[in-house]
C-alpha cells in the first residue's frame, strides 16, 4: 500500500510510532514494578536508559555493597536508549576547541581515545553478560555526495588528525574501495573508520537492565520523578517522586532529553527530536546492487545529515532530524512521528540507495536526545549537594553513555582517575533562551541548515554562508 498523504510506498501492517520498530522486533518488556513507597538508597539514578543503567553497572561492580536504586517513568530503555539509530560510535559531540580550553589540549585527545576504547568496552561487556544485541564491528562510513561536502569531508578530517585521529582511525577511501563497501548514488568521496559498531538498540537496553538486576540494583518503573533536591547540612539529597520521597547520598540525574520534565529544569537541555524509518527487509539481488557486506553505519556530510545501518535481517533503518524540536520543550506521544518526516526520509533513501526504491517502509518512529546550550556533552557531580547528572549527548549517546558511567562511578567513589581528568568532567553550561526565543531560534537553525543542503546540493562548491550563520546563531 502507499500513504496516501505521501505517496511512500508502506507494507500492509505499517506502524508509526508504539516507541520504536526495535522494540517491535523483541515485543515491549513486562514492566518491573513501581516505587513501593518513601525508600532510602546510597545512590538514587533518576532515568533508566543507557546512562543510568551503565552507571549502576559499575557502581555495583565496584562496590557490591551499594545500596542502588533507579528510577524509571516508563520502563528501562524507553527514550533514546531505545529508539537511535545503533551507531555505536567513538564521535565525541562539541567542540574540541571548547573542551580543551578546560584542561588543555591533550586532555580533549586523551578524551578522544577513550571514546575509541569505549567502543569496545560496551561490545566486552555485551558478550560478559550474554547480551545478544546483533553487534557488528564494521566501522562507520561518512559519504559526501557534493562538492561542498567533500571540501568539508577533507577538512575535517585534516582538523581530526590534530586530536588525536591517526590513519587507522580515520582515513579517505579510494575510489575503488569506496565502490566495494557500498554503492550510495552520488558519492564523490567517502572516508572510514573502524571505531564503529551496528547495534540493536533495544536488545542492549534491555539486556543491560537485566544485567544491573542481577547484580542487585532496586529498578523501579512506572515511578515518576518530578523533582531533585540537594543536600543540605547533614542530610541527603533527595529525588522527589509520585510514588513518595527517595533520599540517597548522591542523586543522579540520567534524564537526557527528558530533563525538561523536572522541575526548574526546564531550559536546561533542549529535547531536539530524531525520527527513524526502516524498511521491509530487501531481497539478496538488492543487496548485491548495493553493497554493504561489512554492515558499515553510514553517515552523509550534509548539514541536516543522516545516518543509516544496514540491520541483522537485511533492511535499512535511517534517520534524521525531521521535525527537530516541539514548543515548549514537549516530547513525542510515544514515538509517533510526522507524515511528511517519514517521506523526507524516504526520498533521502531512495536517492541515495535508488537499488532499494521499490522497498516498503514498515516502521516509522522518532526520540528526543538532549542538547546543551553549547552542544558539548558533560559529566559533573556535587559532593557538597549530592546531585550529580550526564547527558547532552547531542545523539553521539550510545558510546558515551558508557564513559559517562564509569566516569560517575569514580566520582561517586571519590576515585582520581584518567577518566574523572578528562575534559568534560565537571562542565558548567548556560541555560537555553526561554520561550517563544527557544521555538523561533530552533526552527530558524535548521532552515537555515537545510536551505544550506539545498544549495549546496544544486550549484555549491564550499560550505553554504546559510550553514555558517546557522553554526553562529546556534553557538555549536
Amino acid at each position: 500500500m502507499c500513504s496516501v498523504k505521501t505517496g511512500i510506498p508502506l507494507t500492509e501492517d505499517f506502524a508509526n510510532g508504539g516507541v520504536s520498530f526495535w522494540y517491535r522486533q523483541i515485543g515491549l518488556p513486562a514492566r518491573r514494578p513501581a516505587l513501593p513507597g518513601p525508600r532510602d538508597y546510597d545512590v538514587a539514578i533518576v532515568g533508566g536508559g543507557y546512562t543510568g543503567l551503565w552507571t549502576a553497572y559499575y557502581l555495583k561492580q565496584a562496590d557490591p555493597g551499594l545500596r542502588i536504586a533507579i528510577l524509571e517513568k516508563e520502563f528501562a530503555g524507553f527514550g533514546a536508549s531505545g529508539r537511535n539509530g545503533g551507531w555505536l560510535s567513538a564521535e565525541f559531540a562539541g567542540s574540541r576547541n571548547r573542551h580543551a580550553k578546560a584542561r588543555g589540549r591533550q586532555a580533549m585527545i586523551d578524551l578522544q581515545h577513550a571514546m575509541f576504547r569505549s567502543v569496545d568496552e560496551v561490545i566486552a561487556v555485551a558478550r560478559e553478560e550474554g547480551i545478544d544485541a546483533d553487534i557488528h564491528k564494521g566501522g562507520l562510513l561518512h559519504v559526501a555526495t557534493n562538492p561542498a561536502q567533500r571540501r568539508r569531508l577533507r577538512a575535517e578530517l585534516a582538523e581530526l588528525r590534530g586530536w588525536g585521529y591517526g590513519e587507522a582511525d580515520m582515513r579517505l577511501l579510494g575510489r575503488d574501495e569506496q565502490a566495494e563497501r557500498l554503492q550510495a548514488a552520488g558519492t564523490l568521496e567517502a572516508a572510514y573508520s573502524p571505531h564503529c559498531a551496528r547495534i540493536q538498540p533495544a536488545k542492549l537496553a534491555v539486556g543491560l537492565a537485566a544485567a544491573v538486576a542481577r547484580l542487585g540494583v532496586d529498578l523501579y518503573e512506572d515511578t515518576t520523578v518530578t523533582e531533585l533536591r540537594p543536600r543540605h547540612g547533614g542530610g541527603k539529597a533527595t529525588a522527589v517522586t509520585t510514588r513518595g520521597l527517595v533520599t540517597a547520598d548522591y542523586v543522579i540525574r540520567a534524564t537526557e532529553g527528558f530533563t525538561a520534565g523536572l522541575s526548574g529544569q526546564r531550559r536546561q537541555w533542549l529535547p531536539m527530536n530524531s525520527s527513524m524509518i526502516v524498511t521491509e527487509p530487501l531481497p539478496a539481488e538488492v543487496w548485491k546492487h548495493l553493497g554493504w557486506a561489512g554492515n558499515e553505519l553510514v553517515g552523509d556530510e550534509a548539514h541536516a545529515y543522516i545516518y543509516a545501518q544496514r540491520t541483522a535481517d537485511d533492511r535499512i533503518a535511517i534517520g534524521g532530524r525531521g521535525v527537530p524540536y516541539r514548543f515548549g520543550s514537549r516530547t513525542d506521544a510515544r514515538g509517533a512521528t510526522q507524515p511528511q518526516t517519514v517521506a523526507l526520509l524516504w526520498r533521502i533513501l531512495v536517492k541515495l540507495f535508488p537499488a532499494a526504491a521499490d522497498a516498503r517502509v514498515q516502521h516509522a518512529w522518532c526520540g528526543v536526545l538532549g542538547v546543551p546550550r553549547d552542544w558539548c556533552s558533560t559529566v559533573h557531580l556535587d559532593h557538597a549537594t549530592g546531585l550529580g547528572w550526564a547527558g547532552g549527548y547531542v545523539g553521539s549517546g550510545v558510546t558515551t553513555t558508557n564513559l559517562a558511567g564509569r566516569t560517575l562511578r569514580d566520582l561517586v567513589l571519590r576515585r582520581e582517575t584518567e577518566l574523572t581528568g578528562l575534559p568534560w568532567v565537571g562542565r558548567q553550561v548556560r541555560q537555553w533562551e526561554p520561550e517563544p526565543l527557544r521555538w523561533a531560534g530552533v526552527q530558524l537553525i535548521y532552515a537555515l541548515f537545510r536551505a544550506a543542503d539545498r544549495h549546496e546540493n544544486e550549484r555549491g562548491t564550499t560550505t553554504s554562508v546559510y550553514a555558517r550563520l546557522a553554526d553562529l546563531i546556534s553557538g555549536r
